[in-house]
């Protein structure tokens, strides 16, 4: 069963400065060092040190190291001091592995931000039901090389870092339900929420901000995935809900009859919540910094939206 952290004041890692190292590791798919390298010449662009992981280019299959490889990983970057954050390569498939092999102390007694998307859906959902600490979904190494500095989704992660605040202005979309909300912004890659119901890192969505987005999934899986968050309590209690990229969603030779975006809108259709679709974050180019954990407050209007951390 999850445990309820409610009513527990949730923990901010310290921000970075300049010079500051920050710690690459990956907790699931494998990753060579050609894949990284453009990415370490970005990170020490905007003024911070590296330091890959021991395990950081092991292979076991399509993992990077052995499940206790790559959870050493972890540990080590949270017991290093001179380690400010923890950056995930890459997603994939993997991190659940980790979740029974962590030490929960050594991340309780030495906080810090832990970055990612995807995949690390599973350690930002850990982070805050269970440990009660903030993180930041953005975008990885593994992406890096896509970008230029000046692009937004990489200003959006190192300024955040830096402790500059998050404000994002967006357009509206047809399905959007306007209205204002504020609370605590939890969430990420909506097929990993599902697949961690029932597990310690379920996450309690009562009076939260919770983003959603996914890539590649069946239609009828979309629907099947929103009707258990539906049926299971995880939707009627909302403050706001936010929709992030619904990206190369898949059709059966027999077509579904809604796009991913209908079928989510229908499953919230029934609650008074506002409901911003298609904000730029997820498995798609524009993805930009959303800090987990942290109180945000979100305004949806006929015209456009509005996110702000604060």
């Amino acid at each position: 069963m999850a445990l309820n952290t409610i009513n527990k004041e949730i923990l901010t890692p310290a921000f970075l400065k300049e010079e500051d190292t920050i710690g690459i590791i990956s907790t699931a798919r494998k990753i060579s060092k050609e894949e990284l390298e453009p990415s370490i010449q970005m990170i020490e662009q905007f003024g911070f040190k590296v330091l890959l992981g021991s395990h950081l280019f092991n292979q076991d299959h399509q993992f990077s190291g052995s499940d206790q490889e790559r959870v050493n990983d972890l540990h080590e970057m949270f017991l290093n001091s001179k380690i400010k954050a923890v950056l995930m390569a890459r997603g994939g498939y993997g991190t659940v592995r980790l979740l029974s092999l962590i030490d929960r102390k050594i991340i309780e007694n030495n906080p810090k931000w832990l970055i990612g998307y995807s995949d690390v859906t599973v350690l930002h959902s850990y982070f805050h039901q269970v440990l009660n600490i903030q993180t930041l979904h953005a975008t990885m190494p593994i992406n890096l090389s896509a970008y230029n500095s000046e692009d937004l989704p990489v200003q959006s992660l190192f300024n955040f870092l830096k402790g500059e605040g998050l404000t994002y202005q967006v357009p509206s979309s047809s399905l959007d339900r306007c209205g204002e909300a504020e609370g605590v912004l939890v969430g990420g890659n909506l097929s990993i929420l599902y697949s961690l119901r029932g597990t310690l890192a379920d996450i309690d969505t009562d009076g939260k901000i919770l983003f959603i987005e996914d890539l590649d999934e069946y239609l009828y899986h979309i629907d099947r995935m929103m009707m258990n968050l539906k049926l299971g309590g995880k939707l009627d209690k909302l403050k706001a809900l936010i929709v992030g990229g619904m990206s190369d969603m898949n059709d059966n030779t027999i077509p579904f009859g809604k796009s991913a975006k209908t079928i989510i809108h229908d499953a919230v259709e029934e609650f008074n919540y506002p409901v911003l679709f298609d904000f730029p974050a997820g498995h798609q180019h524009d993805n930009l910094a959303l800090p987990l954990g942290q109180k945000v407050k979100l305004t949806v209007t006929s015209i456009s939206s509005t996110l702000l951390s604060l």
